[in-house]
């Protein structure tokens, strides 16, 4: 049996690990969930109605712009976010065929 070639290339791997950890936590995805429920929102809708703290909310936030997955429109000392949803389906479809290939 022939092994497969393994060809990873160290920028993707760190841009896929950087996602993937955006993903796996929890708030985070409450966070992604709410802006998917409201479109384009600002942090201080985010932060009151989720009842977090604004600092813990930033960070969150900041996680999830570094890794591509919220983006942000500054309206005047608003800063609105939405979501990129190609990066996101892309991400959550790359997640599903590696799991398909598991149960293989």
């Amino acid at each position: 049996m022939r092994k497969a070639r393994v060809d990873i290339h160290p920028e993707k791997l760190q841009t896929s690990a950087e996602i993937l950890r955006a993903l796996a936590h929890p708030l985070r995805m409450k966070i992604l969930s709410f802006i998917d429920q409201n479109g384009t929102i600002n942090v201080n809708k985010i932060y009151n109605t989720l009842k977090l703290e604004q600092s813990i909310t930033s960070q969150h936030l900041r996680i999830l712009r570094l890794a591509g997955l919220v983006e942000t429109k500054r309206d005047g000392k608003f800063i609105h976010y939405n979501l990129r949803y190609p990066k996101i389906a892309n991400t959550v479809k790359a997640i599903n065929n590696f799991l398909a290939e598991d149960e293989a």
